[in-house]
């Protein structure tokens, strides 16, 4: 079993060591990824929503030569030891010094210290307990077991949040028994307690949370550095919460405002108006959408009424067979729809090549006798195509290459049918 050095100091980022144990992980490609185990390590394991830490290892190989090894990834195994992931192995017994990456552990230690306050607030003012927690590469996320979250109330936490960051109270860690720790639950002074037994490590943010937790965290809750909730959604049975803490918030509220700042240059308006200049264009939007969907219809109908003075009835039939280049699938359709309901013993076989693969239209009008879904299924099985629809009206999407073959194949099968149907 590794000792441990990040239980007792979350800013220890070098130290020495020996190599425990090492094992291949896995080998792709003529690469091999190693676990090594060392007899004490700084190194934080995943775990507990808490990412791992990353860093180097260093070494003096046999020949004299200077290794320096990167940590990729911390593991913790079944039996609570830790394997840190590389792609150089390294001989057991060799003297190692480590060294953590202070960034990205400092980075997680605010947003962990940060998840503990918040959590803490929502429970204190809202009664809004966290079952879980996810500290990821962009933001974290705690999940409350509560139907709803108002917008006010999210603000309030935000601003107590805050108000204790700035405080900077102190964050202090210690160990008790497992006895002691369930007093205190029963109690109501620690938040909750892991089921696993033995030494518990409690986490205390002053006048504030007390919580068993077996992370990093800062020493006072100014090192937290500032917290600021992104968004919130309904997950399950739970309200996710996303938030930022330290220079995550910072670069955040950056980002928002050059998003801010250019959507403002491009509706030519300050800063303040974009929200209700963009009000402004949706409502535009939904305007536009309405008139272009009944010009559409308008045009359809006019375009229908043409095709059928083009298209003259021959022999109890009339059959209008195009192809148009540039008219998306929705309007073909429409057209198809609109001529056969017009116009009597009409067939509509009807192809937008707008997009690859076509899409074919095969329609008839009430007067005629054949089952439009069947007919354009049978033609397709040639092919190896699938498709089909109602008595009324079928569509199938073709390659452009066999679209023209399929329109004769089609044509074909409707006459006949048409004709079989009259003499009957």
């Amino acid at each position: 079993m590794s000792e441990r050095l990040y239980y007792s100091d979350s800013f220890l980022t070098n130290f020495s060591a020996r190599v425990a144990d090492i094992r291949e992980l896995s080998r792709t490609g003529g690469q091999s990824v190693w676990q090594v185990a060392l007899d004490r390590t700084a190194f934080y394991p995943t775990s507990g929503g808490q990412p791992h830490d990353q860093g180097m290892i260093r070494a003096t190989s046999r020949n004299g030569a200077a290794l320096e090894i990167p940590v990729i990834a911390v593991e913790e195994d079944e039996q609570g030891g830790v394997w840190h992931q590389t792609l150089k192995p390294l001989l057991a017994g060799t003297e190692i010094q480590g060294e953590v990456d202070w960034a990205r552990r400092f980075d997680h230690m605010q947003q962990h210290s940060g998840q503990h306050l918040l959590s803490a607030i929502f429970a204190r003012e809202m009664q809004a307990t966290t079952a879980s927690f996810h500290l990821g590469e962009a933001s974290s996320t705690i999940d409350l077991a509560v139907e709803t979250l108002a917008h006010h109330s999210l603000e309030r936490v935000e601003r107590i949040a805050n108000e204790v960051i700035g405080e900077d109270r102190a964050v202090t860690i210690w160990n008790v028994d497992r006895s002691e720790a369930e007093a205190m639950l029963a109690a109501g002074k620690l938040r909750k307690l892991p089921e696993r037994g033995g030494t518990i490590r409690l986490v205390e943010i002053a006048d504030c949370d007390l919580n068993a937790c077996g992370g990093t965290h800062v020493r006072s809750t100014g090192q937290i550095g500032g917290l600021l909730i992104r968004s919130i959604e309904r997950v399950r049975q739970s309200i996710r919460v996303e938030f930022v803490c330290g220079l995550r918030a910072v670069v955040a509220a950056h980002q928002d405002f050059s998003v801010l700042t250019r959507s403002a240059a491009l509706l030519s308006m300050p800063r303040t108006e974009v929200p209700s200049g963009i009000e402004r264009l949706v409502a535009d939007a939904k305007s536009n959408a309405k008139e272009l969907h009944k010009l559409r219809e308008e045009l359809a109908t006019y375009h229908a009424i043409r095709l059928a003075v083009e298209d003259q009835i021959v022999d109890r039939l009339r059959l209008v067979r195009r192809t148009f280049a540039e008219r998306d699938a929705e309007y073909v359709k429409l057209l198809a729809s609109r001529l056969v309901a017009s116009v009597p013993q009409t067939v509509a076989l009807l192809v937008s090549a707008h997009q690859e693969p076509s899409l074919l239209v095969l329609a008839r009008s009430g007067d005629l006798d054949f089952h439009a879904g069947n007919l354009l299924k049978e033609a397709l099985v040639s092919l190896g195509l699938r498709g089909g629809g109602s008595p009324d009206l079928a569509q199938a999407h073709v390659p452009h290459l066999q679209t023209a073959n399929l329109l004769e194949a089609l044509a074909a099968m409707v006459i006949d049918r048409v004709h079989s149907s009259a003499v009957k």
